[in-house]
């Protein structure tokens, strides 16, 4: 072989070995941009934490995924997206619960735009001092956004049988700081503001809901 052959083929062979090391950078680009985008921090996390800042102090919610995933993924999109800041708690009943997550200080409702969630009340937590559990209407599976925070044992609210009448209330979580917030709440004067009873006379607002790193 001549000396000018020699240096052809070497090129030759360094070109093709350039475009086979480019195109497998290509395909490993390729690989690497269909995969999925990274979860976000909260997801897979088992027990959120919830912060409701309020006009009257700090509630935390410990919610419970395992037991309620859709329902608590759902609860998390809504705090995300800033649905339940400037929201009231518009129902309290002293020895029963504080219920919020549907209407502003002036009482104007707020649609969530999420669909109504399916019950997920047949996951063994009970409607118990503390536990946090999903609003709803005569529907079983009309859940949205509203929740509320039983201030006593309400065992007549948990799941029986997967019925109209047994369905029960959803519980998704409980307060682990705040509940003398909780307390205090209970203990305002309420009355019929327009189509609402049992309003607080002193607007409860949750100025900030935000999940916590815990």
């Amino acid at each position: 072989m001549s000396h000018r052959k020699g240096i052809l083929l070497t090129i030759t062979v360094a070109l093709l070995a350039a475009a086979c090391a480019r195109g497998g950078n290509e395909r490993g680009g390729e690989e690497m941009s269909a995969q999925p985008p990274p979860l976000p921090p909260d997801v897979g996390n088992p027990t959120p934490h919830v912060v409701l800042q309020t006009n009257m102090g700090n509630i935390v919610m410990e919610l419970d995924r395992e037991s309620a995933p859709n329902t608590v993924d759902n609860i998390i999109e809504h705090v995300e997206n800033g649905f339940y800041d400037g929201l009231i708690f518009h129902r309290v009943i002293a020895g029963f619960m504080i219920q919020t997550g549907s209407f502003t200080a002036e009482l104007r409702e707020r649609q969530s735009p999420r669909p109504a969630l399916r019950n997920e009340a047949n996951n063994g937590l009970k409607n118990v001092r503390g536990s946090v559990a999903m609003a709803r209407t005569t529907d079983p599976h009309s859940a949205t956004a509203g929740f509320y925070i039983n201030l006593v044992d309400n065992r007549g609210l948990d799941f029986t049988s997967a019925t109209p009448r047994g369905w029960g209330y959803a519980v998704f979580g409980r307060v682990i700081e705040g509940m003398d917030v909780v307390d205090a709440i209970a203990q305002l004067q309420t009355g019929m503001q327009g189509d609402l009873n049992d309003v607080p006379l002193r607007p409860v607002i949750i100025e900030k809901a935000s999940v916590s790193s815990n």
